[in-house]
């Protein structure tokens, strides 16, 4: 089914949604730029010649050469940036809000000191709200088809983008994923949902957020401390991403939006591992990041129930798509402190049981035993669950077939995993938003 984005309907109103955002993300980002009392004065010394140094189209730097705010929104200006730049222009807030409504300032405020507008003959015309809900016959629901589960070591980036792979220390690793390749070859997505953390890249101490979904067309491959790797940038789908965005927050996980990260080896190893040495990704990527670097992080649990909500949103989509989603991190590994190098092998080969046989159990297992018996980074771990939340067998509407399954260790410090699930679910209406 379609989100319900009824609230388009309600008359002289635009809501700034995930679609208005990416529409105005470099309008807005314009405004911001009027934060410093130097661009504000470059700005007033020659608008149009610092609109032009912005990536903005035409539209939008007429809106704002107009002075027409009514047109700044339509292009995906939100009033609060766009206050920023009504303010270098020495606008006054009513006086813009009465701009847009046709009157001056002192109506606008006579108006105001008289009560406001009221909301009678204000609100959504009941015909088209009932041709709003008219059924229609989408072109086809976007559909998960498997689910990835893979280490994102480091290591494994270098050794391939430095011609180790078959060394004998690395042939194992290597030779573990020729499965991989062959059957993403056979089984190609449209899409791909990456779960994976940041390593200190795009976020750093100055901001903690627990989920990051990537709305962004692309995103550019991180710099590491050693350049960043020779691997293709990353393409995204914004139009899906905003889908996901939407369905997830109502759905109650709180998401964090990004319309601009780079993005580590946390994600850029696990496409290499499964589609090779290649000048274009073969598909669009959607970068889902998870703090598992800094206490408190999500639940096993929470994890889990994520895949879930996410599977609903992916089959809410009314576009045909072909999606997988990727678990990444792990296996058991400790980089830090007299217990750095541990290794679980008996412990990660009951985690991959427990994956593919009874994962809802295992999303039950606390925080502390990953530390105590996979190490510190072990926790990792948690964003294999929600890969494996996105599969139709969770919840009795489908099933699963385990086609792959790997392990070896050592890849530099850690343990390496993998398995790949394909999803079967049966036929019948795409999952409904809870």
């Amino acid at each position: 089914m379609s989100l319900d984005k009824t609230y388009r309907l309600v008359p002289g109103t635009t809501i700034f949604d995930s679609e208005q955002s990416a529409k105005g993300y470099h309008l807005n980002q314009f405004c911001m730029s009027l934060m410093t009392a130097e661009n504000r004065a470059a700005y007033l010394a020659d608008e149009r010649a610092y609109l032009d140094a912005w990536p903005l189209r035409e539209e939008q730097k007429r809106a704002l050469l107009d002075r027409d705010l009514n047109a700044a929104m339509r292009e995906g200006g939100n009033i609060y940036f766009l206050a920023k730049w009504g303010a270098t222009l020495g606008f006054s807030f009513q006086q813009m809000a009465g701009s847009m409504t046709g009157m001056t300032e002192e109506e606008y405020r006579a108006m105001m000191v008289g009560g406001g507008r009221s909301v009678e003959g204000n609100r959504i015309d009941h015909a088209a709200l009932e041709a709003a809900h008219a059924p229609g016959e989408p072109a086809g629901y976007a559909t998960v088809t498997g689910a990835v589960f893979t280490s994102h070591v480091p290591a494994i980036g270098a050794a391939l983008d430095h011609g180790k792979t078959e060394e004998p220390y690395w042939r194992p690793v290597f030779e573990g994923y020729e499965y991989a390749r062959a059957w993403e070859r056979d089984n190609a997505p449209d899409v791909v949902i990456l779960i994976y953390n940041d390593h200190a890249s795009a976020f750093d101490q100055s901001l903690v957020p627990t989920f990051v979904l990537g709305t962004g067309a692309s995103y550019p491959v991180a710099d590491e401390g050693y350049g960043p790797r020779p691997v293709p940038a990353v393409e995204g789908d914004p139009d899906f991403a905003a889908h996901l965005a939407h369905s997830l927050i109502r759905d109650d996980f709180d998401l964090t939006l990004a319309h601009e990260m780079a993005v580590d080896h946390g994600l850029t190893v696990p496409l290499s591992l499964m589609f090779g040495d290649v000048e274009k990704w073969p598909c669009k990527v959607i970068p889902f990041h998870v703090n598992v670097v800094q206490y408190p992080v999500p639940s096993g649990a929470r994890c889990f129930e994520l895949g879930r909500a996410l599977r609903r949103a992916v089959e809410s989509y009314d576009r045909p798509l072909k999606v997988q989603v990727w678990g990444t991190g792990g296996m058991s590994h400790q980089l830090q402190g007299p217990r750095a190098g541990l290794i679980n092998r008996e412990w990660d080969n009951a985690f991959l049981d427990r994956l593919v046989a009874d994962p809802a159990g295992l999303a039950e297992v606390p925080h502390l035993e990953y530390v105590e018996e996979a190490g510190s980074e072990g926790i990792e771990l948690v964003m294999w669950l929600i890969a494996r939340g996105a599969l139709s067998d969770v919840d009795g509407s489908g099933e699963v077939e385990l086609k792959h399954r790997f392990y070896h260790v050592p890849a530099s410090n850690t343990a390496v995993g993998h398995l790949i699930l394909e999803n079967r679910p049966r036929a019948g209406e795409p999952a409904e938003e809870e």
